[in-house]
């Protein structure tokens, strides 16, 4: 029993992202975790025929989907028609949620309205509160307990199958690469896209290993037996990484000391250089519209949650004019160039993407398809001495086995 050899090139390149689409698509294969904790493919029986051509293309390890055209394009930030800053009008929701809570306010708005019937995330395992699973939301509830971010492995699309398997109307909201992986995947089959009324997504920073929650854990001096609920922001912005214990006590740590100081260093190789980050490809894309220091994090107390909100497609800028006649969410518009002072590390990524590419190909290593990004573009807005040490520091950690 072996991978398909699309899905072996890619976890020889330290490029799978995590997605879960390899399992959720063929039965086949299914994921295991491994020594960081990691999500990883691997085989429990003989891969579909059909598997590989289908990954080849699908895969955001192998492939990451283009963007698409819009009235607006920005080297940086992708396709848009509009840019915006805004938040959910529901209270809760917006203190729930990482920011300003608007990608579960236009998922709420598409449940309520009966133009979806479920949604497809991710949230905290109930039986174990420090693991992230897939789930399907179909009332405001099941939003509210998934909204937030989990800084940790997660594979929204693993359960592909049986979501398709299920009649009803689809609503996904996921990272960038999870995004990429099904828009390429609908592409190959409409049947599968017309399933799915709109895919919602986020800036994403990377994805921590299971060990950084772990280590957070540790950080916090609590006994993980004890924990029945954990977030990693939330209720609050940006707010705090919070465990619940079962005495119902909380140890809380901020957000600089949990992101910045542990998950981060964490990441795997894949968000390191990844090419779209930014939910090119997506509906809807959101992000927190903070201004913060040159590291990208957030400058100032706790505060109502704000969100940077890129509609990217016809339908997704429909949808959010939509929700917002409907009072669900409250915006204003913003300029595009505004974006960077809110999200420099983002900025920082997508310009030396190609510059890291180039290191990873100079060292003999495998580099996913990824056309159609504005890679070039991003590129020329970064000075040549910094491309160059992107370059050579990449080299570096390649060669002293650092990835």
């Amino acid at each position: 029993m072996t991978l398909p050899p699309t899905l072996q090139r890619v976890l020889a390149g330290h490029m799978c992202a995590g997605c879960g689409l390899c399992a959720g698509l063929d039965p086949a294969i299914e994921l295991f975790r491994d020594a960081r904790g990691f999500l990883r493919p691997r085989a429990r029986g003989e891969p579909h025929p059909d598997s590989d051509r289908r990954l080849a293309h699908a895969c955001p390890g192998a492939t990451v989907a283009p963007w698409g055209r819009a009235p607006h394009r920005h080297p940086l930030w992708g396709p848009f028609h509009r840019c915006l800053v805004g938040h959910a009008t529901d209270p809760e929701l917006r203190h729930t949620a990482s920011s300003g809570g608007v990608v579960s306010a236009l998922a709420l708005h598409l449940l309520e309205t009966g133009r979806a019937d479920r949604v497809v995330q991710v949230a905290m395992d109930p039986d174990r509160p420090l693991e992230t699973v897939a789930t399907t939301s179909r009332d405001r509830g099941g939003i509210l307990r998934a909204a937030g971010s989990r800084y940790a492995p997660a594979a929204p699309l693993a359960k592909l199958r049986d979501e398709l398997a299920t009649p009803g109307r689809l609503v996904f909201v996921g990272k960038p690469c999870d995004a990429g992986a099904l828009r390429q995947l609908a592409a190959l089959d409409p049947d599968i896209g017309a399933r799915f009324v709109a895919i919602l997504s986020f800036f994403c920073a990377a994805t921590p290993s299971q060990r950084g929650t772990d280590r957070i854990v540790a950080r916090l001096g609590v006994d993980a037996r004890r924990i029945v609920a954990f977030r990693y922001r939330g209720e609050g912005w940006p707010g705090h990484a919070t465990a619940r214990l079962d005495d119902g006590t909380e140890a809380r740590l901020n957000y600089a000391e949990s992101w910045g100081a542990i998950l981060s260093k964490e990441v795997q190789f894949r968000c390191k250089v990844c090419p779209d980050a930014v939910g090119g490809v997506a509906d809807v894309a959101a992000a927190d519209a903070w201004y913060g220091g040159d590291d990208g994090y957030p400058a100032f107390a706790e505060a109502e949650g704000r969100s940077l909100i890129l509609t990217r497609t016809e339908l997704g800028d429909a949808l959010v004019h939509e929700a917002e006649a409907a009072g669900r969410i409250a915006t204003t518009p913003l300029a595009i160039d505004e974006v960077e002072a809110m999200q420099p590390a983002q900025a920082r990524r997508r310009r030396q993407v190609a510059a890291r590419m180039r290191a990873i190909r100079f060292t003999g290593g495998f580099v996913p398809a990824m056309d159609g990004l504005d890679l070039a573009e991003a590129a020329r807005l970064e000075p040549w001495l910094s491309r160059l040490k992107a370059t050579l520091g990449l080299v570096r950690r390649i060669v002293q086995g650092r990835r």
